[in-house]
């Protein structure tokens, strides 16, 4: 794989890592995770949406400047994850779409493959610059906040981010 996709990447999972990581630090003490997210309206998504970067923007005290390269980073993982989107029902599906006959379908698989990668090639320049823009305009101590809440967070684990036997 070429160095710079491979680079790519690795900036595409680092920005989602810690925009997750962002979104648990807002919920952090908050109503907890709701089942069955792909099931609510749009509209729905959207208010949700509003109420995690205001927490955020709360929680990080962040100044007008700092929202709106919040605003501009949230924007941008929205467009990565519906790039990233694929087939209706999502990944799950893309993964039985492969599955439904005797044998593996590796055609399929690298067609997807070569989608997912397109998608990332194409909108993961922005995000990546997004998330920079996001975390370089933040003061020393908020940037420890967020350092500070990923690293006692862990990460997602289990049903409403509870820790698994290796936390």
């Amino acid at each position: 794989m070429k160095v710079w996709i491979q680079r790519s990447l690795a900036g595409v999972l680092g920005a989602s890592v810690l925009f997750g990581g962002l979104s648990a630090f807002a919920a952090a003490n908050g109503e907890p995770g709701r089942p069955g997210w792909g099931q609510h309206s749009p509209e729905e998504r959207a208010a949700h949406q509003a109420k995690m970067l205001e927490r955020i923007a709360s929680r990080l005290e962040l100044d007008a400047g700092q929202k709106a390269k919040l605003d501009t980073l949230a924007a941008a993982m929205k467009a990565q994850r519906e790039a990233m989107g694929g087939a209706p029902g999502g990944p799950r599906a893309e993964l039985q779409s492969l599955i439904t006959g005797n044998s593996f379908d590796r055609n399929g698989a690298q067609v997807l493959l070569q989608k997912k990668t397109q998608a990332l090639q194409t909108s993961g320049p922005q995000l990546i610059n997004a998330m920079g823009d996001f975390y370089d305009s933040l003061r020393p101590e908020q940037q420890q906040k967020v350092r500070d809440f990923l690293n006692r967070r862990g990460g997602h684990r289990g049903h409403h981010g509870e820790r698994g036997p290796r936390g």
